[in-house]
């Protein structure tokens, strides 16, 4: 069996990603969700892709023009395009971060009924925290209520991991030891007497060490997002230190992370608990340049830390483009190594299933929870 033949028959997890829009979208609100920055969406590699390989899945011949593209998703309703590109993506579970809502989306149970699947939620730590506020937590009392708050959130049914976004807030470079108890005090009191969102470096410390101790696999956003993150402050090696320092073996996945890639990789390979993905990346880079990606993060990563994640966020097209882009670029990537007698086919085709699907389930324990 060639590679890319077991990537077609595999159904993935989708390790990290969120909910989709249930009502219709116009134009300008379709544009919106279709990119990170402000440009004209369907000139972006991501627009040329989605109508080159979405455009198909509505029953349009490839490249249709955004007018056709759209006036074909609306004639076709929300619910129907929602199924067809969830079917498309032939991705059967779902690991779905709920912490980030500007716009109704769907929850991960609809999601999977849309899918014919199932999903699990991951649960924002930034929003935990940010929930306590907005409760009248007192500033004395917010490191154990934000504890207890994190331990029974990651109790509850269909919780597989906990996710922070400190890249956006912070940036990684922190200092790695656990902040003392006075500090913490001293931090909360400052960031509850004021309006905001979790920006306190001293309380995201805070946040990372008590996700650590909750004992769940912990997500990390790294490398690119939208126009509210600093760069250079989200590559994920400034995190070596605080890798070093926290105890225990509970998984770290790096989520993302171009243009970091090979930084991360270096942290797979030096850290038995630290997994990465390029999700995002692949629906931006599209199907055309996911193996240039995917290439780069697996020169030293570990086959075995390599994981699969659309991070599709509103529009359902983002399941079908990212599961389209990870088949095609480690496909392509595996069988350059088979033609070129560095792999054997039998072992390609078992890394392909580990990446799509395998690493996800044994780092979630996902077998457990059938």
């Amino acid at each position: 069996m060639r590679v890319h033949e077991a990537l077609a028959e595999l159904e993935l997890v989708d390790h990290h990603c969120h909910g989709v829009t249930r009502h219709d979208l116009d134009r300008p609100a379709f544009e919106s969700l279709l990119t990170e920055g402000g440009v004209t969406p369907f000139d972006t590699p991501t627009g040329i892709a989605v109508r080159r390989h979405c455009a198909p899945v509505l029953d349009l011949p490839p490249h249709a023009p955004p007018e056709e593209y759209l006036e074909r998703r609306a004639e076709l309703g929300a619910e129907e395009v929602n199924r067809r590109f969830l079917h498309a993506s032939r991705t059967h579970t779902f690991c779905v971060d709920t912490g980030h809502t500007p716009i109704p989306l769907t929850t991960p149970a609809e999601l999977a009924e849309a899918a014919r699947g199932t999903a699990y939620e991951v649960v924002r730590l930034e929003s935990v925290a940010e929930k306590l506020k907005a409760d009248g937590v007192e500033p004395g009392d917010w490191a154990e209520e934000f504890t207890r708050a994190v331990h029974d959130a990651v109790r509850a049914p269909g919780v597989v991991a906990v996710k922070s976004v400190a890249a956006y807030r912070t940036g990684f470079a922190l200092d790695p030891t656990r902040p003392a108890p006075q500090e913490i005090t001293r931090a909360a009191r400052s960031w509850l007497g004021r309006e905001g969102r979790l920006d306190d470096a001293v309380l995201v410390r805070h946040l990372l060490w008590t996700a650590v101790e909750a004992g769940v696999p912990l997500q990390l956003h790294t490398g690119f997002g939208d126009g509210d993150i600093r760069l250079h402050r989200a590559d994920p090696s400034l995190l070596t230190d605080w890798l070093h320092a926290i105890p225990g073996d509970v998984p770290v996945l790096l989520l993302h992370c171009w243009p970091f890639q090979r930084q991360a990789a270096y942290l797979t390979s030096v850290f038995s608990r630290v997994y990465l993905d390029v999700g995002l990346t692949l629906h931006h880079v599209g199907p055309v340049r996911a193996a240039a990606v995917l290439a780069e993060a697996l020169e030293i990563t570990p086959f075995g830390k390599l994981l699969y994640s659309s991070d599709a966020y509103g529009v359902a097209e983002f399941y079908a483009l990212g599961a389209l882009a990870f088949r095609r670029g480690l496909g392509d990537l595996l069988q350059d190594r088979v033609d070129a007698g560095e792999l054997s086919p039998p072992d390609a085709v078992r890394l392909a299933r580990w990446a799509g699907a395998e690493n996800a389930r044994r780092i979630y324990r996902l077998r457990d929870r059938f």
